[in-house]
C-alpha cells in the first residue's frame, strides 16, 4: 500500500472519530467551560493579549489554545463545534507526525499501523474532543523529540531549528513543562549515548533565540503588563505549587498512571502480553539498538517525572502514548487478522461511545440547558446567583453574569491569593444576606444543595425551571 493510501486512510479514520457528534456534545464542567468561556470573551472584548473570564484577567494557562478556540470561534460561530474544532484538528496532526516519524524510523507499514494503534487508543480518541490543551502539547512536545531524534541520527543537523520552534509553541500551550520535559528526555539519552560531541551541531545559539522568542515573547508582553501578579499565579500557584503540593492528595498514589495507562491505552493493551512475548524472544540476547533506546526513554522519563511530581492528572503521561505505539506496532506487523479485527472494532465501539455515552453524559454534567433558561428569563437589572456548585458552563451558553453566593463571613476565605489555589476562584463573589435587599433576583441551585438554600436563603422563592441538575428560582 502506498504512502498516499496510508494518509488517506489514516485523515479518514481520525475525521470521522474525532468529528463524530462533536456539534452535540456540550461543554462541561468544570474544565472545559474555563476554556471556552475564556476564549469566548477574548474574542468578544477584541483582547488577544490577556486572557480573562468573568470579565477579571485570568492566569492559569499560556495564550495558544486560546488563540486557537477564539479563532474557531470566529470562524464558525461560539458553539460546540468550534470549540472541539482544533484538538481534532492536533489529533490529525499528531497521527499524521506519528506516521511520517515511524516511516522515518522503520518502514511505512510499521508507520501506518503505529497510526492507527495511537489514533484508537481510547484517552487519544477522548482527548481529540476534549476542549482542553493536551492535544496541541501532544503535538509540539513530542515534535520536539521527533525532530531532535531526526536530526540527531542524521546529516541533516537543520531538524534541530524545528525542535526548538516546537519547544516554543508547546511553552505557549502549556508553560515551562513544555520546554523542560523534552529537555529531559533530550539530556537522559545523550547520557545514555555518552555522545558529548554532539552538541557541537545542536545549533544551541540560534535555537536559544527561536526558543526565547517564540514562547517568551508573549509571557515578556504579560509581564509588562500585569507585573509581578502575572508571574507569582501563572509560574507560582500553576507551575510550582502544582509540582510541590498535590492538588488533589487522594490522587497521589504510586500506581496512579499505571491505572491511567491501562485505561488509556484500550484496547490495545490487551496486545501488549503477545508484545511482550515477542519483545523478549527476539531481543533477550541482543543488546538494546539505539533507536529502541531513545523510545523506552522517553515513555520512561515521561512516567518517572510525573510520578514525582505531587499533582497527579489522568493526562499528564499521556505525550508517552506516541512511542508506546510504535513500539507496539513493530511487533504487531505480522498480525494483519487481529489489526482489523481491533480496527474493526474501535471504529464500532468509538461510534457507540460517542453517542450513547458522550454526548449523554456530557448533557448531564453540562449547565448549557439551565444557561439558556437563564438567558431566557434574564430582565436586564436581575442578579443572577449561583447557590451550591458553580457551573462555569452556565456563564458560557447564558451570557449573563452569575454570582457566587456565598456568606459574606467565607468570601475573604474563598477569593485568589499568592500561592493559593484560590486564585481559581475569580469568578464574581455576592454575599447571601445582602440577596434580601435585592428585587430582582434569579438563583441556580444544584439539586444537592437546594435543602440548604430553603434554610439558609430567606425570601419567597417560585422555580422558573429544571434542568438535569440545576433549578432556577425567581425571587418574589
Amino acid at each position: 500500500m502506498s504512502t498516499k493510501k496510508h494518509i488517506a486512510i489514516i485523515l479518514s479514520i481520525g475525521i470521522y472519530l474525532f468529528f463524530l457528534g462533536n456539534q452535540g456534545i456540550y461543554i462541561t464542567d468544570p474544565v472545559e467551560s474555563n476554556y471556552a468561556l475564556t476564549a469566548s470573551e477574548m474574542v468578544q472584548s477584541g483582547d488577544y493579549i490577556s486572557p480573562q473570564i468573568y470579565g477579571m484577567y485570568w492566569y492559569d494557562k499560556p495564550i495558544l489554545f486560546y488563540w486557537q478556540l477564539a479563532s474557531a470561534f470566529t470562524i464558525f460561530g461560539i458553539n460546540e463545534f468550534s470549540a472541539r474544532f482544533w484538538p481534532a484538528i492536533m489529533g490529525l496532526i499528531g497521527l499524521l507526525l506519528t506516521y511520517a516519524f515511524t516511516r522515518h524510523l522503520y518502514n511505512a507499514k510499521i508507520a501506518f499501523i503505529a497510526s492507527l494503534i495511537l489514533g484508537t487508543s481510547f484517552e487519544y480518541w477522548l482527548i481529540s474532543k476534549a476542549v482542553i490543551t493536551d492535544m496541541s502539547l501532544f503535538v509540539f512536545s513530542n515534535a520536539v523529540l521527533v525532530c531532535f531524534y531526526l536530526a540527531y541520527r542524521s546529516e541533516k543537523k537543520q531538524y534541530y531549528y524545528g525542535a526548538y520552534l516546537f519547544a516554543g509553541l508547546a511553552t505557549l500551550t502549556k508553560g515551562p513543562i513544555g520546554f523542560l520535559l523534552p529537555a529531559f528526555i533530550i539530556v537522559v539519552f545523550m547520557l545514555w549515548q555518552r555522545n558529548s560531541t554532539e552538541l557541537k551541531h545542536m545549533k544551541c545559539a540560534v535555537g536559544t533565540l527561536i526558543l526565547t522568542f517564540v514562547g517568551g515573547s508573549w509571557y515578556y508582553i504579560m509581564y509588562s503588563i500585569h507585573g509581578t501578579i502575572f508571574l507569582e499565579t501563572f509560574l507560582g500557584v500553576h507551575n510550582f505549587l502544582r509540582a510541590t503540593v498535590s492538588e488533589h492528595p487522594k490522587d497521589n498514589v504510586w500506581y496512579y498512571y499505571l491505572v491511567m495507562f491501562i485505561i488509556g491505552f484500550f484496547p490495545w493493551v490487551f496486545t501488549l502480553p503477545l508484545v511482550l512475548k515477542k519483545m523478549w524472544t527476539k531481543r533477550a540476547c541482543q543488546k538494546i539498538d539505539e533507536t529502541t533506546g531513545f523510545l523506552v526513554i522517553w515513555i520512561l522519563v515521561v512516567f518517572v517525572f510525573y510520578q514525582i511530581v505531587a499533582t497527579k492528572y489522568t493526562t499528564y503521561t499521556f505525550p508517552a502514548f506516541l512511542p508506546i505505539a510504535i513500539l507496539v506496532a513493530r511487533f504487531l506487523t505480522e498480525r494483519k487478522t487481529l489489526l482489523k479485527k481491533m480496527l474493526l472494532f474501535n471504529l464500532v465501539f468509538y461510534t457507540l461511545l460517542t453517542f450513547f455515552v458522550a454526548i449523554p453524559y456530557c448533557q448531564k454534567y453540562s449547565a448549557k440547558d439551565a444557561g439558556v433558561i437563564v438567558a431566557a428569563s434574564k430582565k436586564s437589572d436581575a442578579i443572577v446567583g449561583s447557590y451550591g456548585e458553580y457551573h462555569t458552563s452556565a456563564v458560557f451558553y447564558s451570557g449573563a453574569k452569575i454570582y457566587r453566593i456565598e456568606k459574606a463571613q467565607n468570601i475573604d476565605k474563598l477569593i485568589p491569593k499568592a500561592m493559593s489555589w484560590n486564585s481559581k476562584n475569580v469568578m464574581p463573589f455576592f454575599p447571601e444576606e445582602d440577596l434580601i435587599k435585592e428585587n430582582h433576583v434569579l438563583m441556580l441551585v444544584s439539586t444537592d444543595s437546594l435543602d440548604r438554600f430553603k434554610f439558609d436563603i430567606k425570601g419567597k422563592w417560585v422555580l422558573v425551571g429544571q434542568r438535569n441538575q440545576e433549578l432556577l428560582f425567581k425571587k418574589q
